[in-house]
């Protein structure tokens, strides 16, 4: 019984930031790998990030990079993804899910959440 929940969606204007939560119960948290990953209509499924459950290390698409950090709280069974200089192409339904490792394919996903950039 592995389940996320997500919180942190919403509007905001380009330039602006936002922080998705991603809570996770039913498991182990601090064992897994834990991404993120975003749809927008039209476009292919993107892995934003992720964020290693061994040394914390952490991998970021080059579209997001410089701009989104992935970080956890093993205490809190939460993974976060603060989005800042936020841009209408990321506008998409975020989704945070869990695996064995950043190399593996991630599953276990949350129920999604949507971000909108719009001026």
């Amino acid at each position: 019984q592995l389940q996320f929940v997500q919180s942190g969606g919403g509007v905001v204007q380009p330039g602006g930031s936002l922080r998705l939560s991603c809570k996770g119960s039913g498991f182990n948290f601090d064992y897994f790998a834990v991404g993120w990953l975003r749809q927008a209509p039209g476009k292919e499924r993107e892995k934003v990030s992720c964020i290693s459950s061994v040394d914390g290390s952490t991998t970021y698409a080059d579209s997001v990079k410089g701009r989104f950090t992935i970080t956890r709280d093993n205490a809190l069974k939460t993974a976060y993804l603060q989005m800042n200089n936020l841009r209408p192409e990321d506008t998409a339904i975020y989704y945070c899910a869990a695996a064995g490792s950043c190399q593996l394919p991630l599953g276990a996903w949350g129920q999604g959440t949507q971000v909108t950039v719009s001026g």
